[in-house]
């Protein structure tokens, strides 16, 4: 492994083992609560899918070339979606990073059509030059407060993405809930462990 790529790992490592804060640490009801009301955004890590990166030779849209989910990884995304639906949460949109393991998450949630946006891309390793604009585009669309009595946006990414936007790192399957509050800005209400 490349020096860059440790030193790139340490922090995202440092995150996902960091205690969670106060407010995620309590119990999920009221995160489930404001998501059923609408007008929240999910972040979720794709469900999991063995190993870290891609592997040499990636090709985008060729999900032979990448690190993909795995009977356990499908299992959990499914599961997601159900939960998602027992708790009542109305979705009005569903948006993916193009990586296979996302898009296969997304799918299996089974909460409508699923839009790939390239925002939500990976920003693992080399890919972190495009930090700021990708994260850019993602703090304004999340920032934005929908209409009254819209449902939630659901977004499907990586852990570098999450960090990148919200500081939190999130394992895999793990949905991060932002409350929009306009102008570039969100609070993060919490983190709901799936696994």
């Amino acid at each position: 492994m490349r020096r860059s790529a440790i030193l790139h790992a340490v922090p995202i490592l440092l995150a996902l083992l960091a205690p969670l804060p106060a407010q995620a640490q309590q119990d999920a009801a009221p995160l489930w609560a404001a998501l059923a009301a609408g007008g929240h955004v999910v972040l979720i890590r794709h469900a999991y899918a063995p190993g870290n990166g891609d592997p040499p030779g990636f090709r985008l849209g060729e999900c032979a070339t990448q690190r993909n989910l795995n009977d356990e990884g499908r299992a959990q995304a499914r599961a997601i979606g159900q939960t998602l639906r027992r708790h009542g949460v109305a979705v009005r949109q569903v948006r993916s990073s193009r990586w296979c393991r996302c898009l296969e998450t997304a799918r299996l949630l089974d909460l409508g059509e699923v839009e790939p946006w390239p925002a939500l891309d990976s920003l693992y390793g080399e890919r972190r030059v495009h930090e700021p604009g990708q994260t850019a585009q993602l703090r304004a669309l999340v920032s934005e407060p929908p209409a009254a009595g819209a449902g939630v946006l659901v977004l499907v990414t990586h852990q570098t993405n999450i960090l990148a936007l919200t500081g939190v790192g999130a394992r895999s399957g793990e949905l991060v809930v932002l409350r929009p509050l306009g102008a570039g800005r969100f609070t993060v209400l919490g983190r709901i462990a799936t696994r």
